[in-house]
């Protein structure tokens, strides 16, 4: 075996060829005397005419020092220059040919030539709009019809209580000739203030002349509008009243006449027109339920077209057991409904009667039907199938009335 080279500090037996340069402590290659600044192979002179690094060509003494041509794989994986392999043997990618190629533009769906779309029409086929000329231009303002904006009780009822001016407790806003001038007549009613126009109080002072409980205040429709809502029909009147107390049912069992009980009937205008015809016909008082009821109302007081101040308003919890009340009273009631017989008047000469009437559409109530002593209707012809329940009130009491 040959012996490392002793002459090189930790001395190798590979040859000084295969190991490059010898570095030295520090990392330095040692230099031999007169060697220059130039580089391997720089022939001892650089281009400015200055030493080089490296040795001068021909020079055997550094032979062994000089870094050899190394043209085997590169660190990091890059060949050389000689053995570089060709470009389809590297595995970084793949050639070209491995990809999944795209289909080819005839396997796309492609669009329909443009003869196959469906055009649209041509100008000259499309609905065009008429000439300024032809248009029908709308009617002068003096001259157009007035359209009828309505509205329905519902939707009446409904801007009422929107619109309804903030009132104390207890308190009622009472509008139109009739309601005002027969509260105005009540010495029962306690009356707060009194809005009037000057045609309202035209008008009220030559059926009611003065002076009056309280002083009026001479405003515009405008004021009354604004306070009531302009959808209110109040005639140029409006008059603030404390509600009225209901008399007890004993005071009204000792009055003569006719009782009408409603059964849920939550209209304030059918109660009012109930109410109305009631004191035609000289009935002695209207009950109504306390919850499924309309409250003591403006528009309740105008539809009762004054009947309100007259005639005894009660408010009972439960209307079955008010019919029982009556009953034992010696009262006659008497539910009103289509499937019933005939109602005669005639028939009931001798008794004290007491009218039931139901709800709109529902009619009375089970047990409320159950309650009564007869179940009676009207006969009307078969093209009507039935009657607003204030006009059957009506054509009810004008019968009981025969007696």
């Amino acid at each position: 075996m040959k012996p490392p080279h002793s002459s090189r500090p930790g001395g190798s037996s590979r040859p000084p060829s295969d190991r490059g340069p010898y570095r030295g402590p520090g990392g330095y290659a040692p230099r031999s005397p007169g060697q220059g600044s130039g580089g391997p192979g720089a022939g001892g002179k650089r281009a400015d005419g200055r030493g080089g690094y490296g040795p001068k060509a021909g020079d055997a003494g550094h032979r062994d020092h000089a870094r050899p041509r190394y043209d085997g794989p590169r660190p990091g994986g890059k060949p050389g220059a000689k053995d570089s392999a060709p470009r389809g043997e590297f595995q970084s990618r793949p050639p070209r040919g491995q990809f999944q190629a795209r289909p080819p533009r005839e396997e796309f769906q492609a669009r329909p030539p443009r003869d196959e779309i469906q055009a649209r029409p041509p100008r000259d086929e499309v609905q065009a709009r008429p000439p300024r000329d032809e248009i029908q231009a709308r009617a002068p303002r003096d001259t157009a019809p007035q359209r009828s904006f309505a509205p329905s009780p519902r939707q009446r009822d409904a801007d009422s209580a929107r619109h309804a001016p903030d009132v104390p407790k207890g308190t009622v806003w009472l509008y139109g000739h009739h309601a005002v001038g027969a509260a105005l007549a009540n010495p029962g009613r306690r009356l707060r203030r009194l809005l009037l126009t000057e045609e309202a109080e035209a008008a009220i002072s030559q059926r009611l002349p003065g002076p009056w409980a309280v002083s009026p205040e001479r405003v515009d429709r405008g004021r009354i509008d604004q306070l009531l809502g302009r959808e209110v029909v109040h005639q140029g009147a409006a008059l603030l009243a404390d509600t009225l107390t209901p008399p007890s049912l004993q005071s009204v069992l000792e009055k003569p006449g006719v009782i009408i009980v409603l059964d849920q009937v939550t209209d304030p205008r059918n109660v009012g027109a109930i109410m109305r015809s009631a004191a035609a016909f000289g009935a002695a008082a209207v009950i109504v339920q306390d919850r499924n009821a309309p409250e003591e109302t403006g528009a309740l007081a105008k539809a009762a077209s004054g009947a309100l101040e007259t005639l005894p308003l009660l408010r009972a919890v439960n209307i079955a057991r008010t019919i029982i009340a009556l009953k034992a009273a010696n009262v006659w009631c008497i539910g009103l409904d289509a499937s019933g017989e005939a109602l005669s008047g005639p028939a009931f000469a001798d008794h004290r009667v007491a009218l039931v009437l139901g709800a709109e559409g529902e009619g009375l109530r089970r047990l409320t039907r159950e309650s009564c002593d007869l179940v009676a209707g009207l006969t009307i012809k078969a093209a009507v199938e039935s009657l607003n329940v204030s006009a059957a009130a009506a054509i009810a009491l004008y019968e009981l009335s025969r007696r």
